[in-house]
Formats: structure tokens, sequence, C-alpha cells
């Protein structure tokens, strides 16, 4: 009898520290804000038996190839129009699980304090990639500098401008670079997350900046294969909790928007 009893306890501390080592998934996702609120999560999947492992990139190209290669369950970090157009340029197949916040994209300078200041002939560095250039240069037609031959063109690039009646020169670099430039240019368009690194705060530096209603949502990213998954279903779960709405509002003050 005694045997069995030291048998069934055994069974029941094995089966519970299975439950509490959980199943792991592995996310990709860009320093700020993407792994901190990753980060915040990671207690409370924990309880559900998600052990939530966060790999931190600098750049917008791993994350997905990665997760295609299933060297990674999903990642978190991009909008949809930037998907997009790295499954058609690279012929993947990966889809959104459920969008999170929005990052309102801006333009920056140390050498003018208002667009209007902006000279004849200036350099505006801008992303290189086709969804993130376009999303700056739409941002600076709206700004009333430029005119696109398609003012909806999600992937335009300086080719596609119709009309630069101030002849700015752009300067075209990597999503990561451009904070780097930043004393070097007169006007830098830099994506959210890494104007945060850089520690500029888009409400209060921004010289332009997209308004709540910006369409470039951020996406938790999966596969065909594993995006119904359980483990994948409570992180989206997680992910648009009332908690990280609050965390989203008081860390990020405007500079990130929950889209949820």
């Amino acid at each position: 009898m005694k045997k069995v009893l030291l048998f069934t306890a055994l069974a029941a501390a094995l089966t519970a520290g299975l439950a509490q080592a959980g199943e792991k998934l592995v996310v990709a996702a860009t320093p700020v804000p993407h792994a901190e609120i990753l980060e915040l999560i990671k207690p409370t999947l924990a309880k559900e038996g998600v052990d939530l492992e966060i790999k931190v990139f600098t750049d917008y190209v791993q994350p997905n190839v990665q997760v295609d290669q299933k060297r990674l369950d999903a990642n978190y970090f991009q909008t949809l129009p930037y998907l997009k157009s790295f499954n058609e340029g690279k012929g993947t197949n990966l889809v959104t699980v459920i969008g999170v916040h929005v990052e309102p994209f801006g333009g920056y300078s140390k050498k003018v304090k208002t667009l209007a200041e902006l000279k004849d002939g200036a350099t505006i560095a801008i992303p290189n990639e086709g969804s993130n250039s376009g999303r700056a240069l739409i941002l600076l037609q709206k700004a009333g500098l430029i005119e696109l031959k398609d003012p909806k063109n999600a992937l335009a690039t300086p080719k596609d401008i119709a009309k630069n009646p101030h002849n700015f020169k752009f300067k075209e670099l990597e999503s990561a670079m451009l904070p780097r430039v930043l004393d070097q240019v007169d006007l830098d368009m830099i994506n959210t997350n890494y104007a945060l690194e850089a520690g500029l705060n888009p409400a209060k530096d921004a010289l332009v900046i997209e308004g709540a209603d910006s369409p470039y949502v951020n996406f938790l990213v999966a596969r065909p294969d594993n995006k119904d998954s359980d483990a994948i279903q409570k992180l989206a779960k997680a992910l648009t909790s009332p908690e990280v709405k609050a965390f989203i509002a008081k860390k990020y003050n405007g500079a990130v928007l929950p889209a949820f």
C-alpha cells in the first residue's frame, strides 16, 4: 500500500512539474516596445502553462526568416503592409494572428524646429524597406512637403514622387540605422520602436507624426500550421488584455497606442 501511495505521489509531482514547465513558445521581437510588452505577460502565460522565451532582434528580416524556417514559433514587430511585402518578396506564407498596437511614425530633426524651416535641397532620411518607405513618404505628403503619383501607395519609394517643389534629397537607409544619422540629415523619418530606443519621445519630439487613426497596426505573426495552436492563442489573448492596455498607456505616454 505504501509503495502504491509513494508511486502516486511521485507521479503527481512529475505531472505538476511538467505543467509548471509548460509548453515552450519562442517568439521574436524588437526591443522596444515589443519585447517589453512580452516580458510583462510572461508570468501570466506561465500560469497558463506556456513557457515564453523572447528572442530580441534589431532588424526586420531575421524574425520572419526564422519563423518561416520553424526555428521560432512566432514574432511580434511588424505591420501588415510590411508582412505582405515580405511574403511577396521572399516567397513566404506568414500570417497575422492578432493586432496589438500602433506606433505612430514620425519625423525628427536636430537642425530645425518646424517643417517650415526646412530649406530647399534639404536632406530627408527615410527607411529603405518598401512598406516603411511608403509610410514615410505618405506622411511627408500629408504634411504638404511632396506629392506622390499614387497618394495611397503603401510601397512608394522616392521614384514614385510626382512633385518635389523644394528639391528635397532622400537618403534611404535600413530602419535600424536611421537614429544614427539624426545629426547628419535635416529631417529623419524614424519608426517609433527605434525612436524610443534612441531616447526620443515621439509625442514631444516629432515634427510630424501619424495620428491615432494610423492603419499601421503591429501584429503578432505566425505560420498557417501553428497560428491556431493553444499556446499561440493564449499569447494572443494575453497581448490584448486590459493589463497590456494599461501598461502601454502608462509606459509609453502616447508614443504607442493600443489597437484593441
